[in-house]
């Protein structure tokens, strides 16, 4: 009888697993890299929708935003539509019950989110230096910083969900949940710009304070402490809920 492969090698291929799922899964593909990218080009390219750049170029402004709607997308979309249907299907408590474990398989999708966002980001980063986009070197770091804080909120959110609501109802709720952050959560322009509350609100949502982290990030070289300690807060909370609630079958 052979010998269970190493964890890293386990986790390794469930990783891999995870990732090329979502990019084979046309629907998935769809949200998680054509939506970001037409969004990109719609708001820098089209003059009918008015935006109060503060002196600073469009695309400039809103690459920051787009780049914080990629990680929502894979992370708290895909991420709960996937692990939703894999619960239904009876393939998390599988594979709960192989060597790979409970926590390599937390570990495989976490990893996988993440190899689907590093090709989100040479995407839409491609599109944006093509478009007149040339952020700073300095602030590469930061905004690498700003995108795990919202993949570590978001990723939560997603297992929350995925976890206690049955398939379909995660697939309706997660695209509408996307939807409204994407409108009304500070996430693709300042939460300043939003009408009436929405503005104080927004900076109180995982979206707002992603939104402003990226921004803080690509615009000045520094993520907002505020926004560090929202998303930080969203993170243990969705994290402990998911932790408590979440059903494997």
């Amino acid at each position: 009888m052979s010998a269970a492969a190493p964890v890293a090698r386990r986790v390794a291929a469930q990783a891999s697993f995870e990732t090329r799922a979502i990019l084979r899964n046309g629907e998935q593909l769809l949200v998680t890299l054509v939506l970001p990218v037409l969004v990109l080009v719609a708001l820098v390219r089209t003059s009918f929708i008015d935006l109060d750049t503060g002196g600073l170029s469009r695309i400039d402004l809103v690459t920051p935003g787009v780049l914080a709607l990629a990680v929502m997308s894979t992370a708290f979309t895909s991420q709960a539509i996937a692990t939703a249907f894999d619960r239904r299907n009876g393939v998390l408590r599988l594979l709960a019950t192989t060597p790979l474990g409970r926590s390599g398989l937390l570990a495989g999708k976490i990893l996988g989110v993440l190899a689907v966002e590093v090709v989100q980001v040479v995407a839409i980063a491609g599109v944006a230096l093509a478009l007149g986009w040339r952020p700073e070197g300095g602030a590469l770091g930061a905004a690498l910083g700003a995108g795990l804080l919202g993949t570590a909120a978001f990723t939560a959110l997603a297992l929350l969900l995925a976890g206690i609501l049955r398939a379909e109802g995660v697939l309706a709720v997660a695209n509408l949940v996307l939807v409204l952050l994407t409108v009304g959560g500070g996430v693709l322009l300042p939460a300043r710009q939003l009408a009436g509350p929405l503005a104080h609100v927004a900076v109180l949502l995982p979206s707002g304070a992603l939104g402003e982290a990226m921004r803080g990030a690509l615009l000045d070289g520094t993520v907002p402490a505020f926004s560090v300690v929202v998303l930080l807060a969203w993170t243990a909370a969705l994290g402990a809920g998911a932790a408590r609630l979440f059903r494997w079958h």
